[in-house]
C-alpha cells in the first residue's frame, strides 16, 4: 500500500457553523445527476428532509443558491445545480487534490506503518 491508497476528507468551515464537506459535495454532484434533491438523497441513503437541510444551510450560506427547485412534481417539477453550486464542486475538489498532494510524503508514511490485513473490530 501507498499513500496514494489513502484519501484525504477536507472539511472547511463557513461562517455560521456550516460545514462544507465531501458529503455536501456529493450531495451536490447527485442532485447534479438525478435533478431531484429526493432521488438524490435517496442515492445516498438519506432522508430527503436531511438532504433538503444541507442544501438550504449551503443555499443560505453563499450568496447565490447552490440548488435551484421547481414546483410539478414527478412530470415537471426537479432541482438544478447552479453555476455557483458548480463552482463550489469545483473549489472543493480543487482543494482537496491540493492538501492530497501537500501531505503526499506523510500518507506514504503512514501506508508504510498499516498493517499488511487490517482486522475490523
Amino acid at each position: 500500500m501507498t499513500g496514494d491508497d489513502l484519501k484525504v476528507r477536507l472539511k472547511i468551515e463557513l461562517p455560521g457553523a456550516v460545514r462544507l464537506g465531501y458529503g455536501k459535495v456529493d450531495l451536490l454532484r447527485a442532485v447534479e445527476e438525478h435533478r431531484s434533491i429526493s432521488a438524490a438523497a435517496r442515492s445516498m441513503g438519506m432522508s430527503y428532509r436531511r438532504a433538503w437541510l444541507l442544501i438550504d444551510d449551503l443555499n443560505k450560506c453563499f450568496s447565490e443558491p447552490v440548488i435551484e427547485t421547481s414546483i410539478g412534481g414527478r412530470a415537471h417539477g426537479g432541482a438544478t445545480l447552479t453555476p455557483t453550486g458548480m463552482r463550489i464542486i469545483e473549489i472543493y475538489q480543487t482543494a482537496r487534490d491540493k492538501v492530497q498532494d501537500a501531505i503526499k510524503d506523510e500518507l506514504d508514511q503512514l501506508a508504510a506503518s498499516l498493517a499488511e490485513n487490517p482486522q475490523a473490530d
